[in-house]
């Protein structure tokens, strides 16, 4: 059967965000879309979008919609992996010291924001499925040099806690058939204002990166969905900063 052409205006219709994929490999549960997740849906899937860097504050949707976009765009085309990528730097004042087991074993507690957003966008036999067939794997960003990313779909995760020196070498892999989705928040890190991430969003706000396919995206207070009272604390915590 005949791959779908893909489509390759930038206007695309809100109802292609939504609607149902033509001859998918696997089926996305529907959820339903606020515009401005449907205005970075549409940024995310167009095919001239190469690079998306996503701020903004703790339950806005930054890492669901990019891995929302990953699986759209995984579904219609074989020949594509989804890779999530995070530090290894704990969200807490004290550490756990080293965690027990191999490298693969180390990082697993880091791959639960990835799991929580499989289990509600995918079915568990697709979800199974699809980390069976290695064409959804995950990553410490500290393992990247070196790397060439072709026909990957890569979402690096906190990226509040990527110092400049590793965010260059995140968005540096890069290679044909590649998007990279960076999600970060500027309000937390865990790096002792060591991070990079504001600075390398501020390198890609001008008019020639959006037309080469590099864009900044923000997400903000009006765009919390995990709770009302997150929305004061966003709030309040902002207004004392």
């Amino acid at each position: 059967m005949a791959r779908r052409k893909r489509r390759t205006s930038p206007e695309v219709p809100q109802s292609i965000v939504e609607s149902e994929l033509e001859n998918p490999f696997f089926y996305i549960k529907n959820h339903r879309l606020t515009e401005k997740q449907k205005s970075f849906a549409e940024i995310a899937i167009d095919p001239k979008t190469k690079i998306m860097l996503i701020n903004g504050p703790a339950g806005s949707s930054k890492t669901y919609m990019a891995i929302y976009a990953a699986l759209r765009l995984l579904a219609q085309d074989k020949e594509l992996e989804l890779l999530y990528v995070r530090t290894i730097i704990e969200s807490a004042e004290r550490n756990m010291g080293a965690l027990p087991g191999n490298a693969d074993e180390k990082f697993n507690p880091y791959m639960l924001p990835l799991e929580d957003k499989l289990e509600e966008l995918l079915k568990p036999s697709d979800h199974q499925r699809l980390f069976h067939e290695k064409r959804i794997e995950a990553m410490p960003i500290n393992y990247l040099r070196g790397a060439n990313w072709r026909n990957k779909l890569v979402v690096a995760d906190e990226a509040q806690n990527f110092s400049f020196k590793e965010l260059t070498t995140l968005i540096t892999r890069i290679g044909e058939g590649t998007k990279i989705f960076v999600c970060g928040d500027f309000m937390q890190s865990d790096i002792n204002g060591k991070t990079g991430y504001r600075a390398m969003c501020d390198r890609f706000t001008d008019p020639e990166s959006k037309k080469l396919g590099i864009h900044t995206f923000r997400f903000g207070i009006e765009d919390i969905k995990r709770s009302k009272i997150l929305k004061f604390i966003i709030k309040r915590l902002q207004e004392t900063n």
